[in-house]
């Protein structure tokens, strides 16, 4: 239930309003002076404030001011009297939501306290989705407790306030993007715009105009102009994923951008000033690029002003049950599925996999698990062959092309199925019980 507050000396007047308010469903407050309204709004949230200009103890446009500061999300309506518009406008220019004519515009009052809870409700909704964006795109969302990913994670708290350009460095699937969108979230841009871009997805020509845009007629098939992502990150950030593969006539413009800030669109004569904070990434080494001529140096010491090394997956192999979970928590709410966790043989393929692929591999790993899961727990089963087969090739020396190693991980699957039951194993195997035995002796399968 909605509150509101009516803070006026004169009682039969406030009596009245209060009546009308309650007949809408509203739960009403009321005060006779500053200090008590003051009181009140201490002991119980108010959604809005009808407010008197002339009370006992000060003045009603001051005390908007007041209440503004104290409870900025509170709407507050002044009520006027006849003659006395100059104290409304003043009233609006303290914060006030709007203002009344006190008697005349009794039919107003329940129209316009409507209008103002509007207003509340969706500032409640976007500051709820703003902690939700936070939460989810912020340093909080990097899961992890090992020292290398807990020592970047520090390091990207230390420049997320800062303007400085920053170069995300790791093998493809560690996270950089994400690292770069809570780099902005905790940057004085966060709310603002957050553009992000993956320069090896486009050739030449396209990813310029990905970037910069380009006026109508600046080639074939441009029929209007459009606006790069380097302008549509005006005021916020553009991380460039993959930066290596960029062209370096390409290269050079960006350059000018971090220099000057400022770029000529395709087709365009006249520059385009923008503020725009660059994050970059690559898995190449960039050093390495610049002495083959293929990146510039001066563009590489400009996005080099602050490093951040992120881990493979295979480096921090302690937060891997960790990250599982959550994408375990994840898919199945997705799914609608109902489970709780993994076995202890899933994690522990999990554990000895290389995953070249790194979180992102992980990720689609549990993803399909889900879908595939019968239970209230993923198991090996779920898991794809080629990943069993590797895994066991790794404890056992096996070669995952050996036709032993597919039949020790088939046998060990059908005996997942049945959970144990050997007799039962050995039917669907459509093999003696006795040598179901033997294959479990030989391929040491427990």
């Amino acid at each position: 239930m909605h509150t509101i507050l009516i803070i006026d000396d004169e009682e039969k007047l406030r009596t009245l309003m209060a009546r009308i308010i309650r007949l809408e469903g509203y739960e009403v407050l009321e005060a006779a002076t500053c200090k008590a309204a003051l009181k009140k709004l201490e002991q119980t949230e108010a959604d809005v404030i009808l407010c008197d200009v002339k009370l006992p103890d000060g003045n009603g446009v001051e005390l908007i001011k007041e209440i503004k500061t104290l409870y900025p999300r509170v709407e507050i309506i002044l009520l006027t009297a006849y003659g006395n518009i100059p104290d409304g406008v003043q009233a609006m220019k303290n914060g006030a939501f709007d203002y009344l004519t006190k008697g005349n515009d009794n039919e107003k009052i329940v129209p316009l306290i409507n209008r103002a809870l509007e207003k509340v409700q969706l500032e409640k909704r976007i500051e709820k989705l703003e902690q939700q964006v936070g939460k989810r795109y912020g340093f909080d969302s990097i899961l992890g407790s090992s020292p290398l990913i807990q020592e970047a994670i520090a390091f990207a708290k230390k420049v997320a306030p800062t303007n400085a350009s920053v170069l995300l460095l790791g093998e493809t699937g560690t996270g950089k993007e994400v690292f770069a969108q809570a780099i902005h979230n905790g940057s004085l841009r966060a709310g603002k715009p957050f553009m992000a871009l993956n320069c090896s997805a486009f050739g030449k020509e396209l990813l310029e105009s990905e970037i910069f845009g380009h006026k109508s007629g600046a080639f074939t098939g441009a029929l209007k102009d459009k606006k790069g992502l380097i302008e549509e990150a005006n005021t916020g950030t553009l991380f460039l994923d993959e930066i290596g593969e960029m062209h370096i006539d390409l290269q050079a413009k960006l350059l000018r951008v971090l220099e000057t800030g400022e770029f000529i669109k395709v087709g365009d004569t006249k520059p385009t000033k923008v503020d725009v904070r660059i994050i970059a990434a690559t898995n190449r080494d960039l050093q390495d690029e610049v002495k083959t001529g293929r990146f510039r140096e001066d563009l590489f010491y400009r996005i080099n002003v602050f490093t951040i090394l992120l881990p493979s997956l295979r480096d921090r192999k302690k937060d891997i049950p960790d990250l599982a979970n959550s994408f375990i928590k994840l898919f199945a709410q997705k799914s609608n599925k109902r489970i709780d966790g993994m076995s202890k043989d899933f994690s522990s393929h999990l554990q000895n996999h290389v995953w070249k692929g790194n979180i992102r591999e992980l990720k689609n790993v549990i993803e399909r698990a889900v879908i595939l899961a019968e239970g209230s727990q993923l198991t090996s089963d779920s898991l794809p062959v080629e990943l069993q087969i590797n895994d066991t090739q790794q404890q056992s020396g096996m070669s995952a092309f050996e036709l032993s190693g597919v039949e020790k991980l088939h046998i060990q699957r059908v005996l997942n199925h049945t959970k144990g039951n050997k007799t039962e194993a050995a039917r669907l195997l459509n093999i003696g019980l006795t040598t179901l035995y033997r294959k479990i002796e030989e391929y040491k399968i427990f």
